[in-house]
Order: structure tokens, then sequence, then C-alpha cells
């Protein structure tokens, strides 16, 4: 890899780039002070994956970059400076070990690795071969001696030594928060910044309730949140509503979120198992759905003073986008720039931007990872 691109000159340079670009693509809208929360310049990834190439002289790690064809070239990786670092110092040791016994070395495709600011590493390894317990004694010795985590896969079978996810530590506001992280599953790869975005929507969500509480003190002041993942958001903002429902459709983010709330023992949040376009189907009383009767949750109950979202790539749909209208507020996170411009052209028309955020979370990219806060209009 080559390390010229990290320093910390490149960085701020590409930054100011990344935040001009925001704000000439956002020029119709008139944004607030832009709000741009850097990252570390390096080893601010939590994640990283990495195809295994074989040689005569051994092992090395690999990524595709495409030439001016527009073919595919193998570069060698020795380090990989966005990573962190405890997954730079992991990889070279833990390549040594496997490339040392024929079971572990032969058929392997991909080595993926999950780490976490609290220091725990689960390491996947991708084989185009079955799993038997030979193999399995020699990863746990590798566990064992590299204090990490590790999973076997082959085409039908899963061998995890111990568990599939890491637990993850996040501070917001003097708290800590503990995150079941589930391999394959989504979670922030820059964990830093992550934190920035929690504390950036924690600040939104907390003037909410003191605008909300000082025009009404009797006001329920409940939060409901689409696409919440493993609970990312939802657990701090919980601190600032009544109540908070968050929908999620994948059953795997869906037990993440569960095991989050209870490990971090909040009794505030209900977790609704339906897509965006369900749950505005629930809400607007179009269609029942089991899934709510099953888990006793009644929309009723509710009083909703706030929207958030963070949908993926995609964007929004046109009926979620008709829902969120009838929120006084909306806090929007979005990973997708284009998307966001296009739901924004629909959401003005009923709110006004009061706040506009650039999370670098992938610095040295073209992406940037935005926030907004919307208020209805008076």
């Amino acid at each position: 890899m080559n390390n010229s691109i990290y320093n910390s000159e490149n960085y701020q340079l590409q930054l100011q780039q990344k935040a001009q670009h925001i704000l000439q693509q956002f020029t119709e809208f008139h944004l607030p002070e832009l709000e741009i929360f850097e990252s570390p310049i390096d080893h601010y990834r939590m994640r990283a994956e990495f195809r295994i190439w074989h040689t005569d002289d051994g092992l090395f790690y690999a990524m595709f970059e495409k030439d001016k064809n527009d073919k595919k070239q193998v570069v060698r990786v020795d380090e990989f400076p966005i990573a962190s670092q405890a997954i730079n110092d992991l990889m070279p040791k833990l390549l040594s070990a496997i490339e040392q016994h024929h079971l572990l070395s032969h058929k392997v495709f991909e080595i993926n690795f999950l780490n976490t600011l609290s220091g725990e590493i689960l390491v996947s390894l991708l084989y185009h071969k079955a799993l038997d317990d030979e193999w399995q004694k020699l990863a746990e010795d590798l566990q064992q001696k590299f204090n990490i985590k590790i999973i076997g896969r082959s085409r039908g079978q899963k061998r995890a030594l111990t568990n599939d996810f890491v637990i993850e530590k996040l501070h917001v506001n003097g708290r800590e928060y503990i995150y079941q992280q589930i391999e394959n599953g989504f979670s922030q790869p820059n964990a830093v910044v992550c934190e920035k975005m929690l504390t950036w929507a924690c600040d939104i969500a907390k003037n909410i309730q003191a605008k909300t509480m000082e025009n009404n003190p009797n006001a329920k002041n409940d939060l409901l949140e689409l696409y919440c993942g493993n609970a990312n958001f939802t657990l701090p903002l919980s601190q600032y509503f009544n109540q908070v429902l968050a929908t999620e459709l994948a059953k795997s983010s869906v037990y993440a979120a569960q095991y989050n709330i209870e490990h971090n023992h909040i009794d505030n949040i209900q977790i609704a198992r339906l897509s965006a376009e369900e749950f505005s189907q629930a809400y607007k009383g179009e269609r029942e759905f089991r899934r709510l009767q099953q888990q006793n949750i009644n929309i009723a109950d509710y009083d909703f003073s706030t929207i958030f979202v963070d949908p993926p790539r995609a964007g929004i749909d046109d009926d979620t986008l008709k829902l969120m209208a009838e929120f006084e507020h909306i806090i929007y996170i979005s990973c997708n720039p284009d998307t966001l411009l296009d739901n924004l052209k629909q959401l003005t028309q009923t709110h006004q931007i009061q706040r506009f955020a650039l999370f670098d979370q992938f610095p040295y990219t073209h992406h940037a990872e935005c926030g907004v806060l919307l208020s209805k209009l008076k």
C-alpha cells in the first residue's frame, strides 16, 4: 500500500474538497453552516476483508484494483494503514501461523477482520473445502495464541469456535454503551466517527426534549426510528425521549438490538420487525401485522414528536417520505448524498433544514455521510 496518501496534509485537503462538494451539491437548499466531523487520519477502519493469494513462496493478502482497461489486477497487501492498528499488528502474525499448517492454509481464499475499540477481534477464515474436527483443533490453537475469536466458513458450513460476534463499547456524553456486532452484520466501520455521529444526534434530541417540555410539560415526546439495525443510534437517543419505537426487518439485527437493549439496561425501547414500508401501512391503519400483536406493540400508545431515519443507500421510498412529513422533527442520517438530495426535495416542502453535518466515515474516498435536522414549517 502507498502510505503517502495518508498524511495529515492530504487528509485535510480531501476533507475540504469533500465539504465543498457537499455545499455545491445542496446549494438549492441554502444550508445552515456545515458542521464537519473529522476522522483519524489512519487506523480508523474497524473492518477489513482480504483475498488470500497462493504462490510457490507462500500466501499473501490481496485486494483487487481496476487498471486503465477496467480489468481487475491483484494488489499485494502487506499492511493496511486505514485499518485499525490491532488489525495491522495481527495480519502478518496470523498469516505466518496459518502457513505453518497445511490444514489451515490449504484452500483458504479469504480472511475477514472485525475489530472494536474495546479490543476484541473476530477473524473469519473462508475455504473452498469442508472443515473437519482436525481443522477446528488447529484453529482453536490459533484462537488461543492470538486471543481472538475465529469463525471457519465453507459452502454450507459455519464453525464458530466461540461465538459469532464481538462486543463494542462506545462513549457518548459520558456514558458507555455496549453493542453486540455480529459477523457479516452491519456496523459503522469508523468507530471514532460513529461516536461523533451519536453525540451529534443526541445533542439534537436533547434540544428537542428541552423545547418540548418548555412548550408542553405534559407532552409524551416519543421517538420513532426506522432502519434501526443493531440499535446503534437507538440506545443513546432513548435517554431523551419518553418512549422509543424502532423498526428493523433483518432478524439478525433485531436479535442484536434486543441484546443491546437488555445489556444496557434500557427499558423504554420496543423493536418492531417491520420494514419502513410496512410500518407506514401499519401507522396509517391500512394493514394489520401479526408481528406487532405478538410483540404487544400498539402504535396508538405513542405520541411521536420526532422521527429518526438511517436508510440504506437507496434512500427512502415515497410512502415513507409522506409519513415523515407528519412529524414535527426529522433527524436523517444518510450514507448517500445523491438519494438524500432527492429526498430533501420532497421533505423541504413541509420542513425546514435546521442543521446539516458532514461525517467523514470514509476518508480518502468520495463517500460522504451526512446528518440533517429538519423541523416542520410554521
